[in-house]
């Protein structure tokens, strides 16, 4: 069949990887796409993604039986409603689904509604109720935009007066909301399912590192670079995490009359008291998906397509438990606030060898020339026997690109190499 994946960055160059190797799919076009993308389809530079009439109109020219949304903005905006609505077969939550990422409110009174552990929490849209209740709370606390934000709409206050320009900031433009949160204390965790709308099957687990500097410091970002599987997530915490967490979920959007398909991704704090969500993302995670879909050994295609059709039940994805996979992201500098375009990559080709793949995001050709074109550039994504091993590679890998413009964290997976560190001492 013929694919099209939505989507231009390294998650979406990390999908087309795995899309392109199923001998399901005969073609496969991603929109936009970026020049990583380009070497296992063909890109679509000039379609139009938020026109949803016209990515109908292109999935029936080129005979499409599956679509792939990758990022979130057009799952919240309601493109799967459409392709559906068309009779087209589309990968992801519709609009009314796609609110557990959309909107921060959302998910947390679903979370209040069906007993599901996360932090306390309060909704404001309007500044001096938002500023009482953080005098009410204290510090340290958690303000986050209600809506989309890319990953960097989290303010993690130490004190008062951080919070309540978080508040100030998030509440200035007209219409906004904000949730403001306790702060848990822990270490986190990403977890994903693959759901039907009914069903939920576990696909695998890893850590991101958000904070732009190494010992996460400085302000969240998108994602400085991930690892998995992640370790500190054990079968027994696993079951935990599908009972108490997934399948309430699952259960809850079902019964509300949004059920649930694709892929659900939680941020877990994996506290004392035992794991709590932190949030929901309805997608495949970037940069996890760049360690995810290198560990996975099955055809991801067939799962994909169960999932559309609601019915998981034959199905499965199985993933390589003796490797791992890390990923470093290098940025521009500046990022994540203003960075300049244009710069010029090389030793991309050199970099990459039988472990390790070099992931693109913020890129594009211009001729022979690769140039930096966003805040996240690439994605540097080593496989070993263990995450130490991995992240070996994925630094030597780095080392070979030529990227002065470029920045990138140096201390990737440092809590698993801890751990096997301290496991091998033993």
């Amino acid at each position: 069949m013929n694919i099209l994946l939505i989507g231009s960055g390294g998650r979406e160059h990390a999908l087309a990887w795995a899309i392109s190797k199923s001998p399901l799919c005969d073609r496969l076009f991603t929109a936009p796409g970026n020049p990583g993308t380009a070497a296992h389809g063909t890109n679509l530079p000039d379609l139009e993604v938020a026109d949803h009439a016209t990515v109908v109109e292109l999935c029936r020219r080129e005979d499409i039986g599956l679509v792939v949304v990758g990022p979130e903005v057009p799952l919240v905006a309601g493109l799967v409603d459409d392709l559906q609505a068309a009779g087209i077969r589309a990968f992801g939550p519709t609009r009314a689904a796609a609110q557990l990422e959309g909107s921060k409110g959302f998910t947390k009174e679903l979370c209040a509604e069906y007993g599901i552990p996360t932090a306390g929490f309060a909704r404001f849209t309007e500044v001096e109720p938002a500023l009482a209740y953080l005098q009410e709370k204290g510090a340290p606390i958690v303000v986050k935009a209600d809506g989309l934000a890319a990953g960097k709409g989290v303010v993690v206050a130490e004190n008062l007066s951080e919070a309540e320009a978080a508040v100030r900031n998030v509440l200035d433009a007209p219409g906004a909301a904000l949730v403001i949160e306790e702060c848990m204390f822990g270490e986190e965790a990403s977890f994903f399912a693959l759901c039907d709308g009914t069903r939920a099957l576990p696909i695998g687990t890893a850590q991101d590192h958000k904070r732009v500097f190494d010992g996460d410091r400085g302000p969240n970002t998108g994602g400085m670079g991930a690892y998995s599987p992640a370790t500190i997530v054990t079968p027994a915490l696993e079951a935990e995490v599908m009972e108490r967490i997934i399948v309430p979920t699952l259960r809850g959007m079902a019964e509300r009359g949004t059920p649930f398909t694709g892929i659900l991704y939680a941020g877990l704090m994996l506290t004392a008291d035992g794991p709590r969500l932190i949030e929901y993302n309805t997608r495949f995670g970037d940069p996890e998906a760049q360690v995810l879909m290198p560990r996975l050994s099955g055809d991801l295609v067939p799962a994909l397509i169960a999932a559309c059709d609601g019915d998981l039940s034959t199905v499965s994805l199985d993933f390589d438990e003796n490797k791992a996979a890390l990923t470093v992201v290098m940025a521009a500098t500046g990022y994540p606030g203003t960075v300049v375009r244009g710069s010029q990559i090389r030793g991309v080709a050199e970099a990459e060898a039988d472990d390790v793949i070099v992931f693109h995001a913020g890129t594009r050709q211009d001729g022979d020339r690769l140039l930096a074109d966003g805040g996240r550039v690439l994605a540097v994504t080593a496989i070993g026997a263990n995450v130490m091993a991995a992240q070996t590679r994925a630094y030597a890998a780095v080392a070979q690109i030529d990227w002065p413009e470029g920045f990138c964290r140096r201390d990737i997976g440092h809590r698993a190499v801890t751990r096997e560190v301290e496991a091998t001492a033993t």
